[in-house]
């Protein structure tokens, strides 16, 4: 993974001493909070609905044991015992007092770790495939490449007040797991017909109040064009991206009154400046980066203990089937904890959690660790011998649920349980449902099913996404939850379809019921999932069981 050189140290201390300065003004008066706003914003510190929250930046999702461990020293130390993962691959911290942001940045930058750019109209933390650097279906490793994007834009003086906040994500496999095509810029590498390496660039995605399916701008880019091209968009959107009113301020915005042909038009116009003056120093940074993401030294032993453990443990069998993927090394596995007990918040961990995960990276793990955009933490690289191991001190820390990729796994924004821009709580509806899928007792006979809720429309639950999404919104002093079904954010990304009206929060989980009841009606066979069956027979006879439609579903 990548470690800090003498300038991003020097860089990193600085912010913190000069923010400590801001805080002490702050607190003593000199500064006001409208003062003190953008100061604390460029440090990723925001005022939510009964504390400050601080976020913190995990870049593409990677980390490693000592930086779990300080995350757990943190949150002990400073916070209320536990920490909150994103889905932009971040963490945040809900409960920090003001007088102490500076020391917990300086334990931060103790581990070469920040919040820098995790808030404000800048180019935030740029995100990646969780199974970077593993996945057997890997191009290539998107790390590299977004460490040099990460390089490039922190602290870059004309992207530091753009019109909005701006958001990069980077996938390195043929199936989508970063989600790209919802971002401002996404970024697939792919082989051309000639086998080199490049990228796939799309712009104008998001989410939010005006969901938008990011178009492809390029179909193929040269690895060498990546800096200038993606600057280059940067700089049209600096441009063209409207400033009168932040909710058209996104660059989906701009692509959408302008036309795709028209921005790509001014992108290659800037682009054919940009590229002569890109000298090569970009490429060298590049081929210096990717020496640290090298593979780890795997080990050479027999899967034969893990073998026999399956056929012996049911409850390890359960947890394979669900929790590990495929490893381009045949001899590991990827192994994904869920951080989404049944009844639990989802993306919670507590600090022993936090320690336990670490414990596991370095002992089992070559010491790394992904966190997800899906809420989750990841141990890329444990070799299936370890496995069993691995399942037990997982179950000894509740952190063994087999459900990743069910109908529990939910993804969640903080809600009204933290959030001030939040209409209505998401938190205790995710726990709900998931709660009823351990009763209902068929979560594997689902199977892959991606439930999303969102608290208010700036979709920080990715609901626009989700094969049945949920939006929760006030109506008149009364919590109000949208359903929308068929979102997807992989490579066949799409946006959800709103069934109708509303549900109140104690009909949502007997919506949900009907939903996957049907699903389990009209499916053809076993194997076609939920999001299949929905493309195949269309929105109708789901639309028919949630409303309690007189038409009958047999006969769609």
């Amino acid at each position: 993974m990548y470690r800090y050189n003498i300038f991003d140290r020097a860089f990193v201390r600085s912010r913190v001493a000069q923010f400590r300065q801001q805080v002490e003004r702050r607190i003593d008066g000199s500064l006001t909070e409208e003062e003190f706003k953008p100061l604390r914003l460029m440090n990723g510190l925001y005022l939510q609905l009964h504390a400050y929250m601080l976020r913190v930046a995990i870049p593409y999702g990677t980390l490693d044991g000592r930086q779990m461990r300080q995350l757990a020293h943190i949150a002990e130390r400073w916070d209320k015992g536990y920490g909150h993962f994103t889905t932009r691959q971040n963490v945040q911290f809900n409960w920090p007092r003001l007088k102490d942001v500076p020391d917990i940045l300086e334990a931060l930058a103790d581990v070469e770790m920040h919040a820098i750019q995790t808030s404000g109209n800048c180019v935030r933390n740029v995100t990646a495939d969780h199974f970077a650097g593993a996945a057997a279906d890997e191009v290539a490793d998107p790390r590299p490449t977004a460490e040099l994007l990460r390089q490039w834009s922190t602290d870059h003086p004309e992207f530091a007040f753009l019109p909005r906040k701006f958001k990069i994500a980077v996938s390195g496999s043929r199936v989508d797991r970063a989600v790209t095509r919802a971002h401002d810029i996404g970024i697939r590498i792919v082989p051309n017909a000639a086998g080199e390496i490049g990228y796939e660039i799309s712009v104008g995605g998001g989410l939010g109040r005006t969901p938008v399916i990011g178009s492809v701008i390029r179909d193929f880019l040269p690895e060498a064009d990546l800096l200038p091209y993606v600057e280059s968009i940067l700089q049209v959107y600096n441009a063209i991206g409207r400033r009168d009113n932040k909710f058209k301020a996104r660059i989906k915005i701009a692509v959408r009154e302008h036309g795709i042909e028209a921005v790509r038009d001014r992108v290659e116009e800037r682009f054919r400046i940009q590229r002569t003056a890109f000298l090569g120093a970009d490429r060298e940074i590049l081929e210096d980066i990717r020496a640290m993401f090298a593979p780890p030294a795997y080990v050479q032993a027999s899967t034969e203990p893990f073998d026999a453990a399956l056929k012996r443990d049911p409850v390890l069998r359960s947890f394979a089937d669900t929790n590990l993927h495929p490893h381009r090394n045949p001899d590991y596995a990827i192994v994904t904890i869920s951080l989404k007990a049944h009844g639990a918040t989802p993306g919670d961990a507590s600090a022993n959690q936090m320690r336990v995960i670490a414990d596991m990276a370095e002992r089992y793990g070559h010491d790394e660790i992904r966190i997800s955009h899906e809420q989750n933490c990841v141990l890329p690289h444990v070799h299936r011998r370890d496995v069993p191991a691995v399942h037990a001190a997982l179950r000894e820390a509740d952190l063994a649920t087999a459900n990743v990729g069910l109908a529990s796994d939910i993804i969640a924004c903080p809600g009204m349980d933290y959030c001030n821009l939040a209409t209505a709580r998401s938190i205790p509806i995710a726990q709900t449902i998931a709660t009823r899928m351990k009763e209902r007792g068929d979560e594997r006979l689902v199977g892959d099913l991606k439930i999303k809720i969102s608290g208010c429309v700036n979709a920080c639950g990715h609901h626009h996404v989700g094969h049945i999404g949920i939006l929760g919104l006030d109506r008149a002093g009364v919590e109000n939850y949208q359903i929308t079904l068929g979102g997807d954010g992989t490579e066949t990304a799409a946006l959800g379809e709103r069934t109708g009206r509303g549900f109140t929060a104690d009909d949502v989980v007997p919506a949900v019921d009907r939903l996957i009841d049907t699903y389990l009606e009209l499916r053809s066979d076993e194997r076609e999932t939920f999001l299949a069956t929905y493309r195949r027979i269309g929105m109708q006879p789901f639309k028919a069981a949630l409303y309690r439609d007189a038409v009958a579903i047999g006969g769609h």
